[in-house]
């Protein structure tokens, strides 16, 4: 009999003598004709020009099964630049929830509403992705993580320095003890202002808001910052905070700074983050400093990496990374399809988010007071 058979019925045909089921059998066979399943996305708000990465992507795992805005201009402007048909939009969260059935949410609009979005969907067992920062203040942060917590939801928080190569392989390079005890952090992020860079009217009028962003380039830039260190940290909690925040450009952004500084202070190490809508060009880089070298992360993937002065620096080519790490979009896909957790402390986690909610309002007190505060002052 066995001349007659092919080897893969071959195969199955030892494994049903063997006791394989009829389901496991079937399974095998089929396996490689299955299309793979694709995450039903609700789109929240087009007010954010970061809403575009979602539009741009090319991958067909994720598809937009909806979006929810009310702004005419936005609504005109991304139908025209990708074509949407009227059938995708709706004007509430409640519609799109009935009529569109996502399987998840990613929101793009203003930081304050950002809680909004977990008080309906969390309770709808929606997992939830929001754009950083988490949200315009810690209270409001500690609300949405007492929401993901009730109802058992994923809630991520999307920074763009979370797909970077370089991040990933200055914590690997540091827990390598490649550069010996870990002694201070620098952040520079920020680009010349939202004005000069060009973003939509209808972003800059609440990213210009202190009520709408909870501040300017203090929380716009700063979050960057606080989000990785509290990620090499290991979740540690700094000791003191100290921030000036200014004011260099009040004829444009006459309500929220627009050039910061914050200053976070932990038992053995210190973090800068410089954090402005005044910088010469757009940039996202960090330097950190250990006990006998350095690592310089100076964009998403150009590094260089000095071990120890005698040796002098040299570049250092950081590997690829998983798509998930890559892409928000194929993390949220796996969280959903594929049961992959966050670990805890991770860039796009609560227990994180939490702690740079709680850095940035206490940078924000510290700017009023005009003196460094207490970790325990909130």
């Amino acid at each position: 009999m066995n001349e007659f058979l092919s080897s893969s019925k071959r195969l199955l045909f030892v494994l049903f003598l063997l006791g394989a089921s009829t389901k496991s059998i079937n399974a095998m066979e089929g396996s490689s004709k299955e299309a793979p399943k694709t995450l039903r996305l609700g789109v929240i708000g087009l007010v954010h020009d970061h809403v575009s990465w979602i539009f741009n992507r090319q991958q067909k795992d994720v598809t937009i099964v909806g979006i929810v805005e009310t702004n005419k201009e936005s609504i005109a402007r991304y139908q025209k630049r990708y074509k949407l048909p009227d059938s995708l939009f709706f004007d509430s969260y409640v519609a799109l929830y009935k009529k569109a059935k996502p399987e998840a949410v990613s929101a793009f609009n203003p930081t304050k509403r950002h809680l909004d979005v977990v008080s309906y969907f969390a309770p709808k067992g929606i997992p939830i992705m929001v754009e950083k920062p988490m949200a315009t203040s810690y209270e409001e942060a500690k609300q949405m993580a007492a929401l993901s917590k009730k109802y058992n939801v994923p809630l991520l928080i999307n920074y763009e320095t979370s797909w970077y190569e370089s991040t990933y392989e200055a914590q690997r390079l540091l827990d390598d003890n490649r550069i010996g005890r870990l002694t201070k952090i620098v952040f520079n992020t920020g680009h010349p202002g939202p004005q000069e860079i060009g973003c939509s009217p209808e972003f800059l009028e609440w990213l210009t808001d202190p009520i709408l962003n909870g501040g300017g380039a203090l929380t716009d830039f700063g979050c960057y910052g606080a989000n990785i260190s509290t990620w090499l940290l290991k979740g540690e909690n700094p000791l003191r905070i100290s921030c000036i925040a200014k004011q260099t450009k009040p004829d444009r952004y006459p309500k929220v700074d627009d050039d910061t500084t914050i200053v976070i202070e932990y038992e053995h190490q210190k973090v800068v983050i410089q954090a402005s809508w005044n910088w010469s060009h757009n940039r996202k880089d960090m330097q950190i400093y250990g006990s006998h070298g350095y690592i310089n992360c100076e964009d998403s993937s150009q590094m260089k990496l000095m071990e120890e002065e005698a040796k002098g620096e040299k570049s250092h080519v950081p590997p690829s990374i998983a798509k998930h790490q890559k892409d928000p979009f194929r993390l949220l896909y796996e969280i959903v399809h594929q049961d992959r957790k966050l670990e805890r402390f991770s860039l796009y986690s609560v227990e994180n988010n939490l702690i740079v909610s709680k850095i940035l309002s206490l940078a924000k007190l510290s700017s009023e007071k005009q003196k460094t505060v207490q970790w325990n002052d909130l």
